[in-house]
């Protein structure tokens, strides 16, 4: 028995569109994407028909109108603008793929992602508090130590800590790096540079594992479960929780990934050039660099505060 969203021929197409699952699969096969995008196309659109059937639409039906409501609704479900701006990818790379076949005309067409706040959810910590947190895992686990050391010096992510093995710290020009396979990235086509101070707790580390091979995880799990293999995101999340607790840094905007912002915001500190934070973040615009800037503009506008020169006027 057919549902709603059976599908059939539009006046303004010629082409007759298969039903609701050979489309959708048809379209997946279609993108040039990574399996993880695939399986999230999968999930946007089925979210997305599902919406039309409780509208009671037909898909041939669809117009601008409706595309509009349904952005509407999303954003006012609680969902970010920038998961309501994915969603909304995938419906419009859907209608153009349609029309492209002429299924149906593309509806979506125009149809913009909303905007979204410059600024980010995960706090940086002080020079300060980078210190302290560090301070908490010495004389503690040398991996935890090694990891949250290897976080605040290189602003590396979780999963590009648990992709790194220990072949992949080598040398390029004279320099101790890491070799890393970024976020979106096929092979490890990127690096960071590993200075003593990141080295040293990574190699005290390591030589508690005995003799190591080059293709062994960087860090490995001591859990009975997975004794030996790679750590999971989740666990260094976990590992970077804890200390941050232990310092006072307890809510949400706190995490491992806060480590990340803490790299780049304590490098412009330092003096480095926004083109020096952008290699380090390894950033594709240095516009998202820029953003980090206003976490030191408030301290320096906060510090130097013009507002304190008019207690001397009156």
């Amino acid at each position: 028995m057919e549902t709603a969203l059976t599908t059939r021929k539009p006046r303004s197409v010629k082409a007759t569109a298969p039903r609701i699952e050979e489309l959708t699969e048809s379209f997946i096969a279609s993108q040039d994407v990574r399996e993880s995008s695939r399986a999230l196309y999968r999930r946007t659109l089925k979210q997305y028909f599902n919406w039309i059937s409780r509208g009671g639409y037909n898909l041939s039906q669809i117009t601008r109108v409706e595309i509009l409501r349904y952005k509407e609704e999303l954003m006012g479900s609680g969902m970010s603008p920038l998961s309501v701006g994915s969603y909304i990818t995938v419906v419009r790379k859907f209608y153009e793929w349609a029309e492209a076949l002429k299924y149906y005309p593309n509806v979506a067409r125009g149809i913009k992602s909303p905007k979204r706040k410059q600024e980010f959810k995960k706090q940086p910590l002080s020079p300060l508090q980078s210190s302290d947190l560090l301070k908490y895992y010495q004389g503690r686990a040398l991996r935890d130590y090694a990891i949250v050391s290897l976080l605040l010096r290189t602003g590396l992510r979780t999963i590009e800590i648990i992709r790194a093995s220990v072949e992949d710290i080598t040398y390029r020009e004279g320099k101790r790096v890491l070799l890393i396979q970024g976020k979106g990235r096929d092979s490890k086509d990127e690096l960071v540079v590993i200075t003593d101070k990141t080295y040293l707790p990574i190699s005290e580390y390591l030589a508690t594992r005995g003799k190591v091979k080059a293709g062994e995880p960087l860090f490995t799990s001591v859990s009975n479960n997975s004794q030996g293999e790679r750590l999971s995101t989740r666990t260094i999340s976990q590992i970077a929780k804890e200390g941050l607790k232990a310092i006072g840094l307890d809510g949400r905007e706190f995490t491992a990934h806060s480590l990340r912002h803490t790299t780049i915001v304590n490098l412009r500190r330092a003096g480095a050039t926004p083109e020096q934070a952008q290699g380090v973040a390894r950033h594709r615009s240095i516009a998202t660099t820029q953003i980090y800037d206003s976490y030191f503009r408030q301290e320096n506008r906060i510090k130097n505060s013009p507002e304190e020169l008019l207690d001397s006027v009156y």
